[in-house]
């Protein structure tokens, strides 16, 4: 999240702060890179039992390789300073691997290192019916007003940053 950010900052910024950015933006997308293909290998080497969905169904492994790519071009984005298109592939890759880490755990969304029957699954954590409509009243209320906020919040602070002389 910190190159997401990073890379939202370089839509925002210009000058030297920008260059500055820029610099410490390629550095933190080496790292990123770095740590996710060390922690990928790990994941697969130390659990294994995490890529039976993709083995059971293949097309399910459309997923971790559209993350791929899409993590692979945020740099060569960057790089052209492409900063739109980088956020974008950015989000999508985030996206992607949420959806990577929902196939690998589903049904089990927290596993039990004592016993497994203690595992937290979507069955034995599901609400009730009726906790279920009353959060559908609270999301149909809360999501409009939400989305008006944020749609407000990137109004008023559309377009680059500028300093001047008001500036802190």
């Amino acid at each position: 999240f910190m190159v997401h950010g990073a890379i939202y900052l370089g839509m925002k910024t210009e000058g030297r702060l920008f260059a500055r950015l820029f610099l410490l933006l390629k550095q933190a997308m080496l790292v990123f890179v770095l740590l996710f293909v060390g922690l990928t290998a790990y994941t697969l080497l130390s659990l294994p039992h995490l890529t039976d969905r993709f083995l059971q169904e293949p097309w399910l492994a459309a997923l971790p390789f559209l993350a791929f790519l899409s993590i692979a071009n945020v740099p060569r984005l960057i790089n052209r300073k492409r900063f739109k298109l980088a956020f974008g592939f950015s989000s999508i890759a985030v996206a992607l691997l949420l959806m990577v880490v929902a196939v690998e755990l589903y049904p089990v969304l927290l596993i039990s290192t004592l016993d497994p029957a203690w595992s937290l699954t979507v069955y034995n954590a599901a609400s009730s019916e009726k906790a279920l409509r009353i959060m559908l009243g609270f999301a149909a209320v809360g999501t409009p007003l939400v989305l008006g906020y944020t749609f407000f919040v990137y109004r008023t602070f559309y377009g680059k940053v500028r300093l001047d002389e008001h500036s802190y």
